[in-house]
């Protein structure tokens, strides 16, 4: 009985004890570096006037556009060609460089362009494609007494390919 009363004093005091542990952390964040300021094209609502800006986000966007336009605050910027929004920096981020934009002040509004037909988006330039021509020339025998043969074979990348095979038989054909 002596030595349980023992080994409860024992493990009891271990656990009457008060442990204190404290830690701190400490968060530093790193400012990522600003983007590149990137081209784009902006206008007036009735495109009369058009410049070039350069501008690594959406705020800045508006500021340059609304400074070289001289326009009233605040402006809304547009796509030039179909009128879409631009109001989140996460769309903004989305467009190409030179992409044309519209800067409409209050009671403004986007209208499609007056000219008739077919046109192309100033902001969506057709791919700049270099076709490549390639000629092979290949000669070969199919027979030790054969003259040759030459097979030319063109082909123009994107277009179209042809080719033409010559055969040269040896004398002894010819006459058969």
């Amino acid at each position: 009985m002596d030595y349980a009363k023992s080994l409860s004093q024992r493990l009891a005091a271990p656990v009457s004890k008060c442990v204190s542990a404290s830690a701190s952390m400490t968060q530093q964040l790193l400012a990522s570096p600003a983007p590149p300021p990137r081209p784009y094209r902006v206008c007036n609502w009735d495109r009369s006037l058009r410049k070039g800006v350069m501008a690594p986000s959406l705020a800045e966007l508006l500021r340059q556009a609304q400074s070289a336009l001289a326009l009233p605050a605040p402006i809304v910027l547009v796509l030039d060609e179909d009128g879409t929004a631009v109001e989140t920096e996460s769309f903004f981020r989305t467009l190409e460089e030179n992409t044309a934009l519209m800067a409409l002040s209050k009671e403004q509004s986007w209208t499609a362009p007056k000219t008739r037909g077919y046109q192309v988006g100033l902001s969506r330039k057709p791919p700049h494609r270099i076709d490549v021509a390639c000629v092979t020339f290949d000669l070969y025998k199919t027979h030790p007494k054969d003259l040759g043969c030459l097979n030319v074979k063109a082909t123009l990348y994107g277009a179209y390919s042809m080719s033409y095979d010559l055969r040269c038989y040896g004398a002894r054909r010819l006459v058969k």
